[in-house]
């Protein structure tokens, strides 16, 4: 088991490369963050289930002016993220999927992950530019 305290999308993406050893992710995070996560899955032939936890009747209030008429659905993958999609991530700062930016000998180093769910390909991108 490994806890994490925040980088709840980096925690889902760690479940769909086999040499992480994390086959299942629980826990709860934003609404915005479970779509970039199941961009991410998506690209990669990942799974999903989520639903929409509210903390209070504001939150409910909000989610029925939006159109969601049942608040207790369980949503999936696809349901999510319907098309083909694209996810990209650049580290800002050290995290266990990303490296953050480096300033080293006049350079900006940064670590970008390019994800494609047309073509279920994985990149990873290291830059080096002068500062």
């Amino acid at each position: 088991m490994h806890l994490i305290g925040d980088g709840d999308i980096a925690g889902v993406i760690n479940t769909a490369d086999p040499a992480t050893g994390i086959d299942l992710y629980l826990g709860s995070g934003g609404a915005p963050e479970g779509v970039l996560a199941c961009a991410a899955l998506k690209c990669v032939g990942g799974q999903f289930q989520g639903r929409l936890l509210f903390r209070n009747a504001d939150e409910r209030a909000r989610a029925a002016r939006l159109g969601i008429t049942d608040l207790d659905k369980t949503y999936d993958l696809h349901e999510m993220v319907q098309a083909d999609a694209i996810f990209a991530a650049t580290g800002v700062t050290n995290g266990a999927l990303l490296d953050g930016v480096k300033f080293e000998g006049g350079f900006v180093h940064t670590h970008t992950l390019v994800m494609n769910s047309a073509s279920h390909t994985v990149r990873e991108v290291r830059m080096k530019r002068p500062a």
